[in-house]
C-alpha cells in the first residue's frame, strides 16, 4: 500500500444533496406508527362502548329451553322460575344426602325404628409408602402416585402427622395413628 492510497479522500454526501425516496417513505411510516401508538389508547379509552367485550348472556330468565320430553329428567325445583306458593313452601332448601323414593316407614313392632337397608361400608383405600426424601413422601394407591408432606390429606381421609426413621427405614404416621413403612 502506498502513501497515495492511504491519503485518498472519500467524498461524503453533502447536506444539500437529496435524500433517497425509500428513506423518506420509511421515515413517514415510522412517524405514522408513533402517532397511532400515541393516540389510539386515548381513543379506545374515550369510546369504550365500541371496544368492550359483549356480555355472553343478556337474558335474565332461568327458564329451560323448549325441547321434546325425555324419559328421565331431573330438574331442581330451585331452577324453576314460575313456582307457585305451594311448591315454594314444599322445597327443602337444606342439602342432605337423602335418596328420594326411600321413605322412612314406621316399624311394625313395639315402636322400634326400622333398620336401614343393608349396605357395606366402602373398603379403605389401601396405599403404600414408596419413598421419603426432603420432608416429602411418595405414596401409591390404586388410582396413582402422590407426593405428600406433613399435614397433607391422605387417600384414607387422614392427615400425614409425621415421619420417623425406625431400624434404618422411614415410616409415616397418620393422624389416625396408622404406621406405614417404606418398601
Amino acid at each position: 500500500m502506498t502513501d497515495n492510497e492511504a491519503d485518498e479522500i472519500v467524498h461524503q454526501r453533502r447536506r444539500d444533496a437529496k435524500m433517497p425516496l425509500t428513506d423518506k417513505v420509511l421515515g413517514a411510516i415510522g412517524l405514522a406508527m408513533a402517532a397511532f401508538a400515541t393516540f389510539f389508547p386515548w381513543y379506545a379509552f374515550l369510546h369504550q362502548d365500541q371496544f368492550s367485550i359483549p356480555p355472553l348472556w343478556r337474558g335474565t330468565t332461568r327458564d329451560l329451553p323448549e325441547r321434546p320430553g325425555r324419559g328421565v329428567v331431573s330438574v331442581s325445583p330451585l331452577a324453576m322460575t314460575d313456582v307457585d306458593a305451594e311448591t315454594a313452601a314444599a322445597i327443602d332448601r337444606l342439602t342432605t344426602a337423602t335418596v328420594p323414593g326411600l321413605e322412612h316407614q314406621p316399624a311394625a313392632g313395639a315402636g322400634e325404628p326400622q333398620a336401614g337397608p343393608e349396605q357395606p361400608f366402602p373398603e379403605p383405600s389401601g396405599f403404600k409408602l414408596m419413598h421419603v426424601a426432603n420432608g416429602r413422601a411418595l405414596i401409591e394407591d390404586a388410582t396413582g402416585m402422590y407426593i405428600v408432606r406433613i399435614g397433607s390429606v391422605l387417600p384414607d381421609n387422614s392427615r400425614l402427622a409425621t415421619f420417623e426413621e425406625r431400624n434404618g427405614r422411614w415410616v409415616m404416621i397418620t393422624s389416625k395413628g396408622q404406621v406405614y413403612q417404606a418398601n
